[in-house]
């Protein structure tokens, strides 16, 4: 039963995106890389009492998973030392390629904001994502200090309580409340330069999946695969996705121009969500930064913030390629 559950719930993550949008299939496949110790599990227990078929299920499971995974633990297109030396200096340098870059959902404003500055202060983040945000939360951010090591911001709310928000080190040209049209949040952009580079941020929160709300997920990724079709404009999305690399609308998103950092930087799996249920570890990677081509990361790192249900992912990007 084990072997046949991680085989059957491994290549869940092989569906077309139509049929990932069925119920529960996408809480199925935000599970996926788990499924690799059940057959684990499942292998010891086939050797044991010698039950053949079992143990081929297992190793198939095993096989197919790591086949699909292994990439989050290797790249070939590693951050150059400048990056590195650029980041780990007192203060950031605003003027270069290189920029340590941040995303978390403060769940519906109640993540601790002097944690978060805190968190920027201490690892020289240049831009930050927030979502959720509520305009009490946006206010005791202020007053927090975020204003100081980040004083230009653009945040935008759909229904007028819930919100997502950039900040900055430096000015964010030509911001906008929504960049993607969605229809699950306003999803606000804003132009920085680093180091000569015009780079787009995007602050996303799609859509969860949830009981009916399952194809509305599926459609505010979709939404997000139409900005491969603005080729004048480098982009970097940083969210709140509600998906997983696993997730083939997900995938299907990022196509063959975006990439995601973690994929590509060989950090591993960053785990993100849940932080708020102490008997529930950690197990699902929602939270992404998105990186258009020609771009490189490193340094991942993820921190939980004392009130949030998600933790804060961090980044170190070279977008000089």
């Amino acid at each position: 039963m084990f072997a046949l559950a991680a085989l059957i719930g491994t290549t869940a993550r092989a569906l077309p995106g139509d049929l990932q949008e069925l119920p529960y299939v996408p809480i199925v496949v935000s599970a996926t890389p788990w499924f690799a110790l059940l057959a684990l599990i499942a292998l010891l227990l086939a050797i044991v009492s010698h039950r053949v078929l079992a143990a081929l299920l297992a190793v198939a499971a095993i096989g197919l998973n790591g086949y699909w995974q292994y990439p989050f633990f290797y790249s070939p297109n590693p951050l150059p030392q400048a990056a590195l030396n650029a980041v780990a200096a007192s203060e950031a340098n605003t003027e270069d390629a290189f920029a340590r870059v941040m995303t978390l959902n403060v769940y519906k404003g109640q993540a601790d904001p002097q944690a978060i500055v805190d968190l920027v202060s201490d690892q020289r983040v240049e831009v930050l994502a927030l979502q959720e945000t509520t305009d009490d939360f946006v206010k005791r951010l202020k007053q927090a200090g975020i204003e100081h090591y980040l004083p230009y911001s653009q945040v935008s709310s759909s229904d007028g309580v819930y919100g997502n928000g950039l900040w900055s080190a430096t000015p964010l040209a030509d911001p906008v409340d929504d960049e993607v049209n969605s229809s699950a949040s306003f999803m606000p952009g804003g132009t920085v330069d680093l180091g000569g580079y015009r780079i787009r941020f995007v602050s996303v929160h799609t859509t969860a999946p949830v009981p009916g709300y399952w194809r509305q997920w599926k459609r505010s990724l979709d939404e997000l695969g139409l900005m491969r079709e603005h080729t004048d404009t480098r982009y970097i999305f940083m969210g709140d996705f509600n998906a997983t690399y696993d997730h083939t609308p997900f995938r299907d998103f990022l196509g063959t121009r975006f990439q995601d950092a973690a994929y590509a930087s060989g950090h591993g799996f960053t785990f993100s969500w849940p932080t708020n249920r102490p008997w529930v570890p950690m197990f699902a990677g929602i939270d992404h930064v998105v990186l258009d081509q020609g771009m490189r990361a490193g340094q991942g790192k993820v921190v939980q913030v004392e009130g949030s249900d998600h933790a804060a992912l961090l980044m170190t990007v070279d977008v000089m390629q």
